[in-house]
């Protein structure tokens, strides 16, 4: 990411009054940039890291402004019809300016710090009131681990409630540098076994347990979640490994397991992607609360279903 560093960082989204990414009322500012490709990943746009085209035909009204503002000919009529050609599409988000109708939509810009302290700084009211605070989730926080130590420090320096949603891929270092910054580690391990874990994310898992035993040292608050994917890690097998391998952290807060679901289906069309989850329904909630016991009889104490 040439543009970034500690004074810039490429986000997605920054969304207030969150209620699932930490305690109280929350903002959590969406990094953009994840290693991992998670077949039923909920936030594919925060996959690569670019800013990048986001198209929904549904809401085109044709009004041509897109091929008017585009400087490289990404938006065409062939044959009577309106075409995106992504491959000459750079992100420059000119179309998505003059789109009236919001069926173009840039997925990430770059943001400077001062920029987003003064959006978070709007809610610091709901902050002291309902425990809340700042979460930078993803994508992965740590490819972008000087803005994210930056922006980190910015609102502690502040008095402000830290906490960052993570797979903790990656290196141990650029994560032991946030630490300081932070007041809550929400830890997302999806599996124990390395091949399946690489079968369903693209990628091995040793460094994230690595990377995981550390945290559970740490100190720092620590919540460890778990997405429950069906025929992916929903066997209790899967969920006594997890679970075992966390139960003696002291830092542990609690483990929670949050159900597949496929509300992101629209922006994997949106991307031009092929959304790999089309085919699965979300556990129900006697599969979670068999899971959950599961979990519970490793010794964990406090195991929460999402």
């Amino acid at each position: 990411m040439p543009e970034g560093g500690a004074s810039r960082g490429l986000i997605t989204n920054v969304q207030r009054f969150s209620i699932h990414d930490g305690p109280g009322i929350r903002t959590t500012v969406f990094l953009k940039g994840c290693p991992l490709r998670c077949f039923w990943c909920h936030n594919p746009e925060t996959w690569r890291p670019q800013p990048e085209l986001q198209l929904y035909g549904e809401r085109c009204i044709g009004c041509g402004e897109c091929l008017r503002a585009c400087p490289n000919g990404a938006h065409v009529v062939a044959d009577g019809r309106r075409e995106f050609r992504r491959h000459l599409c750079r992100g420059c988000g000119a179309c998505a300016e003059t789109c009236y109708a919001e069926a173009l939509v840039l997925a990430g810009r770059w943001w400077g710090i001062g920029e987003l302290l003064g959006v978070l700084e709007r809610d610091r009211p709901f902050y002291e009131t309902s425990g809340g605070g700042v979460t930078l989730s993803g994508g992965e926080p740590l490819l972008q681990p000087e803005f994210s130590r930056a922006a980190l420090a910015a609102c502690r320096q502040r008095g402000l409630h830290t906490a960052i949603e993570t797979a903790a891929v990656g290196p141990w270092e650029p994560l032991e540098a946030l630490l300081p910054w932070l007041d809550l580690v929400m830890l997302d391990v999806k599996l124990v076994a390395e091949q399946r874990h690489r079968a369903a994310t693209g990628a091995g898992n040793s460094g994230i347990l690595d990377n995981a035993r550390r945290l559970g040292q740490s100190g720092v608050p620590l919540l460890v979640r778990t997405p429950i994917v069906p025929g992916v890690n929903d066997d209790p097998a899967d969920i006594v490994a997890i679970a075992g391998s966390i139960s003696a952290f002291p830092n542990l807060l609690y483990y929670e397991l949050m159900p597949f679901h496929r509300l992101a289906e629209g922006k994997y069309r949106g991307l031009g992607l092929e959304y790999g989850a089309g085919g699965l329904q979300p556990p129900s909630r006697a599969k979670l609360q068999e899971l959950a016991q599961a979990a519970r009889d490793t010794g964990v104490a406090d195991v929460r279903v999402g």
